[in-house]
């Protein structure tokens, strides 16, 4: 990884940064790319980093950076599930329903989740704290039903206990205990 990339890993998550800077860097950084075979996935790893996401603007400067048709970034973009084409939130819960999690009740989880986030599954809470998705499963059967925020797996989860949850995540959840 180039200097110009590590330095800019921290970009999008302070938010002092204008939009137009946040661009630059990742045309830099692509302009450093252009010409090595198999760098798209890199590239894109590092614009999502310093922008948060890939909307159709960074998209684009990739590619003409890159010399790709935007369809081809376009398309590694919306291929890879790692990628998002929408601001994300700080933390991402990921409640599974495979199947042992859904018959144990995984979709209960989802539904208490949309209401206590006020949000549907794939999208962002307004202040940018979380990020709900769904995932086929996440290897936690026998601890069903499973959910996970960012890297720590919760077993046999509860709707009653999501709040609880949620508050090793965000302040405001304690206050409703």
């Amino acid at each position: 990884m180039s200097q110009m990339a590590a330095e800019s890993r921290c970009a999008c998550c302070c938010g002092e940064e204008s939009e137009q800077v946040l661009q630059e860097r990742i045309r830099q950084i692509a302009r450093e790319y252009r010409g090595r075979e198999g760098s798209l996935i890199q590239v894109l790893h590092m614009a999502q980093t310093i922008y948060g996401y890939l909307p159709l603007e960074v998209q684009q400067i990739v590619a003409d950076e890159l010399g790709l048709p935007l369809s081809e970034v376009s398309g590694v973009v919306t291929f890879y599930s790692f990628f998002s084409t929408q601001p994300r939130g700080e933390h991402t819960i990921r409640v599974c329903l495979g199947t042992a999690c859904y018959v144990r009740g995984g979709k209960k989880i989802v539904e208490r989740l949309q209401e206590l986030l006020e949000v549907g599954v794939g999208d962002t809470t307004a202040d940018r704290k979380f990020t709900l998705e769904v995932a086929r499963c996440i290897g936690a059967c026998g601890l069903a039903p499973a959910m996970s925020i960012d890297d720590t797996v919760y077993k046999q989860v509860k709707p009653e206990r999501l709040e609880s949850i949620l508050a090793r995540y965000d302040k405001k959840w304690g206050d409703e205990q």
